[in-house]
């Protein structure tokens, strides 16, 4: 149950509109193994229901093959739902530019961005194009995923996966403006840009992949690595939803950790040392906020750091360490801050530690 409480400077409830939303969701399942518990199948049913819209299901089955103890093979069908969250259906906020509005009732009548530029070339009514938003709508998606994992050696652990989505009222948001012209002169007498909450009106995929190694070696240390790809694909070049998807399509990550390591310091040692170190980079890609936090997330790369040591005689463990410890400060989301270094200490007791 949400009820918000912005008086009139987030949401539209002024002049005595009260907003209240509820919704639910139930879900079962069952799980039955074969062949020796080689073979496991689950499936599972749910069902979700906001007040503002129509009941939903969502089915969805996996199989897991696991022919011997180092191999894992899985294949999966999946479906989720998405509600339009409360920015969705009640925002109003005035944000300069352009007012950032909620959708529950539909918007007729929207003159296209482009052909309002073109009318202040040639300030002519008929070059302005007109368009309507239906409601808006949850999004709905439908998954296929395979995957597999193995160990070789019995040091190394090897996990890849694909997947395919496809999305029905994928969410996202329109742009278009509302005006009055006069009807002598034709110059407008009020325009007024809005940035609605709305549906793809067609298919929208994405694809991806992702896959990671993790090797042991010298009993106390791990290499590690993984890469993943993202790729939203729009059925139509003409569907004038922005789809805000806001993921890099390439990423990888390249790490080392050690852990109940023993140092001999000379004058004393220190027992079940750990570390990690972690370096992750993450292509450039165009993050669609607002109208004016919509722009290009350029490349950038981060290194994480962490040291831990166990204190027995205290019953502690200390840690100490540092993400984005080159403080190679980069942008996270258009129009937010240049995200820099952060360094902590922590100390954790632990009453029954040995």
């Amino acid at each position: 149950m949400y009820s918000p409480d912005s008086r009139g400077t987030v949401f539209y409830d002024t002049a005595g509109i009260n907003i209240n939303n509820f919704e639910y969701g139930i879900y079962a399942g069952v799980e039955k193994s074969f062949f020796a518990e080689q073979l496991k199948l689950q499936v599972t049913l749910r069902t979700d229901k906001n007040e503002n819209f129509n009941r939903l299901f969502s089915p969805a089955a996996s199989l897991v093959w696991t022919p011997n103890d180092k191999d894992y093979l899985r294949v999966s069908f999946s479906s989720a739902i998405r509600n339009p969250t409360l920015n969705d259906q009640y925002l109003f906020l005035n944000v300069g530019r352009a007012i950032l509005a909620g959708n529950l009732e539909g918007v007729d009548s929207l003159i296209t961005v482009e052909s309002l530029t073109e009318y202040f070339k040639q300030p002519r009514p008929n070059v302005l194009e007109y368009f309507d938003i239906a409601s808006v709508q949850p999004e709905q998606v439908r998954t296929l995923e395979a995957g597999y994992r193995t160990t070789l050696f019995d040091n190394t652990f090897i996990d890849a996966g694909y997947y395919y989505s496809t999305y029905n009222n994928f969410l996202g948001f329109n742009i278009g403006v509302e005006g009055e012209f006069d009807a002598l002169t034709g110059l407008p007498l009020r325009l007024q840009a809005y940035r609605y909450a709305a549906n793809s009106v067609n298919t929208v995929t994405t694809q991806g992949l992702s896959a990671g190694i993790n090797h042991y070696f010298a009993k106390y240390y791990m290499v590690s690595g993984n890469y993943s790809w993202n790729k939203l694909i729009k059925a139509a070049d003409d569907d004038p939803i922005i789809p805000a998807f806001n993921t890099p399509e390439h990423k990888f990550n390249l790490g080392i950790s050690g852990r109940d390591i023993d140092l001999d310091l000379g004058f004393f040692t220190l027992k079940k040392v750990g570390f990690k170190i972690n370096y992750k980079w993450i292509e450039g890609f165009l993050f669609e906020g607002s109208p004016q936090f919509t722009g290009f997330i350029p490349t950038y790369d981060l290194m994480d750091v962490q040291a831990n040591v166990i204190l027995p005689k205290i019953k502690t463990t200390l840690k100490i360490g540092a993400s984005n410890a080159l403080n190679n400060r980069s942008f996270q989301t258009y129009g937010g801050p240049r995200i820099g270094r952060l360094g902590y200490i922590s100390l954790v007791y632990e009453q029954g530690k040995k």
